[in-house]
């Protein structure tokens, strides 16, 4: 597959994604992580933005922070046709002549380019569809040429920060190429649904917390020792959330690590406080959730003793 037909095709893929975002799915959150649909899809924009001026010679410095901030506005799917649209035929007329173009780490090639922004393209219309409830199924002909091109790559984009850790591939060329680029291939329901559990707690708002929850939901506590308390019910389980946000002083609650499979998570998080003394002091721990219909059924929290 020639280069430009690759790169055109993934940004197809894409653009077929964002078509299928319902109005109301923008805030949803996606699997790249602190990234909801709007965030993810304004990346894309601005990555777009930013490919007609590079690939026409165009220093990063020269192009400043024109694409800074928030590029899609109040219509995000044209947003993100239009830019895509223009990306795309400024690389079909300047890829036939080859040359340089100059990123952020230096001078490349600009087929090199070309491959990195396919690459993107694709994964992230992946990260789209799976936050969404969209097409999952990526073309395997994308996928082959994608990956072929990542593989001696990979260990450079992950020493650098561009990549995550390697994530869990469930087997499947598709679900390789996933697990490279620091994806779970079998991202979904459950994996959203503790991200925005996660989230409700991070604001403290305890509103969205019980959204999240079952009317039957369990909560068992850390303390006191050595089996904390059972919390049955959401209105006793309300009552938790209610004290502990309404009279803990500077309550936050911070995620620190995830982990989703099944109807099961794991959240690690860190939970701080300001004393009577006004001094700082905070706690680490862990809970593990089961899920039912997109909602916490269970919560059973840990704490480093």
């Amino acid at each position: 597959m020639d280069l430009n037909t690759l790169y055109h095709r993934t940004i197809e893929a894409w653009a077929d994604r964002v078509n299928a975002v319902g109005s109301d799915q923008w805030d949803e959150p996606t699997p790249c992580r602190d990234w909801t649909v709007r965030d993810l899809t304004n990346h894309v924009v601005g990555e777009d933005r930013w490919t007609t001026p590079l690939v026409n010679g165009s220093t990063v410095a020269e192009v400043g922070d024109r694409f800074d901030g928030d590029l899609v506005g109040d219509d995000p799917t044209r947003a993100a046709l239009d830019a895509a649209t223009e990306a795309a035929k400024a690389v079909a007329d300047r890829l036939p002549d080859g040359g340089i173009v100059h990123l952020s780490y230096g001078e490349e090639q600009l087929a090199e380019y070309v491959h990195q922004l396919a690459a993107d393209h694709l994964v992230h219309s992946w990260d789209l569809a799976a936050a969404t409830g969209g097409d999952t199924r990526l073309d395997p002909h994308l996928v082959s040429e994608v990956a072929s091109w990542f593989a001696p790559r990979e260990e450079l984009y992950r020493a650098g920060g561009a990549i995550g850790p390697r994530g869990v591939s469930h087997g499947g060329a598709q679900g390789d190429l996933l697990a490279a680029f620091g994806r779970d291939a079998e991202w979904g329901a459950t994996h959203a649904a503790l991200a925005r559990f996660s989230s409700a707690f991070g604001h403290g708002d305890v509103d969205a917390i019980m959204a999240l929850m079952t009317d039957d939901c369990i909560f068992e506590a850390t303390g006191p020792a050595p089996d904390g308390v059972r919390h049955q019910g959401a209105v006793a389980v309300r009552e938790v959330w209610v004290e502990l946000f309404g009279q803990t002083r500077g309550a936050a609650f911070t995620e620190e690590e995830s982990y989703a499979g099944g109807d099961r998570g794991v959240l690690r998080w860190r939970f701080d406080w300001i004393g009577d003394d006004g001094e700082g002091g905070h706690v680490r721990g862990a809970d593990v959730l089961r899920f039912r219909d997109g909602k916490v059924c269970e919560k059973l929290s840990y704490v480093k003793g």
